[in-house]
């Protein structure tokens, strides 16, 4: 709700120009691509990813800009880390177990098709190779 309330006051403030902020400072874009754009606020700015359209009160203090995206998109960023924790979880207790170096039954019995078909072909060619008193 708060993300919903900030987007709109962002876009309250895009449409109406710079004349509705009180000092009257032009909007800040940032150099790669355009992808966010900062508007001067009470204590701040808005900035806006133009790429994924996720809103963030930024504030400067002391030479530091210090950015919090809204609750609920760290609610939903939150969430992102909990998946992420046990999707990880997961794969460390897969990865804890020893690979099984035997072949699967298929390919086993694969193999020893493949090796029986082989053998019988070459036979054949040696009977029909071989002159009739079965000498070579």
């Amino acid at each position: 709700m708060r993300q919903l309330k900030l987007r709109l006051a962002f876009l309250a403030l895009t449409l109406t120009g710079p004349a509705a902020v009180a000092d009257e400072t032009p909007t800040i874009v940032a150099p790669e691509a355009d992808r966010f754009s900062l508007q001067p606020t009470e204590g701040g700015f808005l900035r806006l990813d133009r790429q994924t359209g996720a809103v963030s009160f930024c504030t400067a203090k002391d030479g530091v800009s210090v950015c919090r995206v809204g609750a609920d998109e760290r609610a939903a960023l939150q969430d992102e880390i909990e998946r992420l924790r046990g999707e990880n979880a997961r794969l460390k207790a897969v990865a804890g177990q020893p690979p099984s170096t035997l072949p699967r039954e298929e390919d086993f019995e694969r193999a020893l098709s493949f090796t029986e078909r082989f053998l019988r072909r070459i036979m054949r060619l040696f009977r029909e190779e071989t002159p009739g008193d079965g000498r070579l």
